[in-house]
Protein backbone atom coordinates (compact mmCIF):
# COMPACT_ATOMS: atom_id res chain seq x y z
CA UNK A 1 0.00 0.00 0.00
CA UNK A 2 1.42 3.31 -0.96
CA UNK A 3 -0.89 5.39 0.95
CA UNK A 4 -4.09 6.56 1.34
CA UNK A 5 -5.19 8.50 -1.88
CA UNK A 6 -6.90 11.32 -1.35
CA UNK A 7 -7.93 11.92 -4.86
CA UNK A 8 -12.19 12.41 -3.97
CA UNK A 9 -11.00 15.08 -1.62
CA UNK A 10 -9.18 16.94 -3.60
CA UNK A 11 -11.49 17.14 -5.84
CA UNK A 12 -14.16 18.68 -3.52
CA UNK A 13 -11.80 20.45 -2.37
CA UNK A 14 -11.13 22.52 -5.96
CA UNK A 15 -14.72 22.35 -6.59
CA UNK A 16 -15.21 24.39 -3.43
CA UNK A 17 -12.60 26.92 -4.55
CA UNK A 18 -14.17 27.35 -8.13
CA UNK A 19 -17.96 27.43 -6.19
CA UNK A 20 -16.21 30.45 -4.08
CA UNK A 21 -14.83 31.98 -6.52
CA UNK A 22 -18.09 31.76 -8.87
CA UNK A 23 -19.81 33.00 -5.82
CA UNK A 24 -18.06 36.01 -5.43
CA UNK A 25 -18.29 36.59 -9.11
CA UNK A 26 -14.78 36.36 -9.82
CA UNK A 27 -13.56 34.99 -13.01
CA UNK A 28 -10.46 33.11 -13.42
CA UNK A 29 -8.08 35.53 -14.96
CA UNK A 30 -9.38 37.72 -12.09
CA UNK A 31 -8.53 34.93 -9.43
CA UNK A 32 -5.61 34.39 -11.04
CA UNK A 33 -4.34 37.73 -11.02
CA UNK A 34 -5.04 38.28 -7.31
CA UNK A 35 -3.24 35.14 -6.44
CA UNK A 36 0.05 35.84 -8.55
CA UNK A 37 -0.44 32.95 -10.24
CA UNK A 38 -1.65 31.43 -13.90
CA UNK A 39 -5.06 30.64 -15.12
CA UNK A 40 -3.87 26.71 -16.10
CA UNK A 41 -2.01 26.70 -12.18
CA UNK A 42 -5.99 28.09 -11.20
CA UNK A 43 -8.02 25.50 -13.54
CA UNK A 44 -5.24 22.05 -12.11
CA UNK A 45 -6.68 23.57 -8.62
CA UNK A 46 -10.43 23.99 -9.78
CA UNK A 47 -9.61 20.31 -10.97
CA UNK A 48 -8.15 19.16 -7.80
CA UNK A 49 -5.00 17.55 -9.51
CA UNK A 50 -2.36 16.45 -6.96
CA UNK A 51 0.46 18.30 -8.26
CA UNK A 52 -0.20 21.68 -8.03
CA UNK A 53 1.62 23.33 -5.12
CA UNK A 54 0.69 23.92 -1.16
CA UNK A 55 1.87 27.66 -2.02
CA UNK A 56 0.00 28.33 -4.92
CA UNK A 57 -3.12 26.66 -3.07
CA UNK A 58 -2.79 29.14 -0.41
CA UNK A 59 -2.16 32.17 -2.52
CA UNK A 60 -6.00 31.00 -4.32
CA UNK A 61 -7.59 30.70 -1.12
CA UNK A 62 -5.96 34.15 0.10
CA UNK A 63 -7.18 35.76 -3.35
CA UNK A 64 -10.61 34.62 -2.04
CA UNK A 65 -10.28 36.30 1.34
CA UNK A 66 -10.27 32.65 3.00
CA UNK A 67 -7.03 31.95 4.03
CA UNK A 68 -7.59 32.69 7.58
CA UNK A 69 -10.21 30.26 7.61
CA UNK A 70 -8.01 27.59 6.54
CA UNK A 71 -5.47 28.36 9.45
CA UNK A 72 -7.97 28.81 11.72
CA UNK A 73 -9.50 25.45 10.57
CA UNK A 74 -6.27 23.56 11.10
CA UNK A 75 -5.18 24.93 14.72
CA UNK A 76 -5.25 22.27 17.08
CA UNK A 77 -6.41 25.20 20.09
CA UNK A 78 -9.31 25.28 18.07
CA UNK A 79 -10.49 21.97 19.03
CA UNK A 80 -12.10 20.39 22.08
CA UNK A 81 -9.13 17.41 22.12
CA UNK A 82 -6.33 20.52 20.87
CA UNK A 83 -7.39 22.41 23.76
CA UNK A 84 -7.35 19.32 26.31
CA UNK A 85 -4.25 18.74 25.65
CA UNK A 86 -2.33 21.69 24.77
CA UNK A 87 0.21 20.94 26.95
CA UNK A 88 1.47 18.47 24.37
CA UNK A 89 2.10 21.05 21.85
CA UNK A 90 5.96 21.79 23.41
CA UNK A 91 6.55 18.38 22.46
CA UNK A 92 9.32 17.62 19.74
CA UNK A 93 7.63 14.50 18.51
CA UNK A 94 4.50 12.73 19.01
CA UNK A 95 4.38 9.52 20.40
Amino acid sequence: MNGYRIDRELTEIGESIRGSRMVLGLTAKQLSDRAGITRGTLRRIEQGEPGVSFGNVAQVLRGLGILDKVVDGVDPLNSDLGRLRAGQLTKKRAR
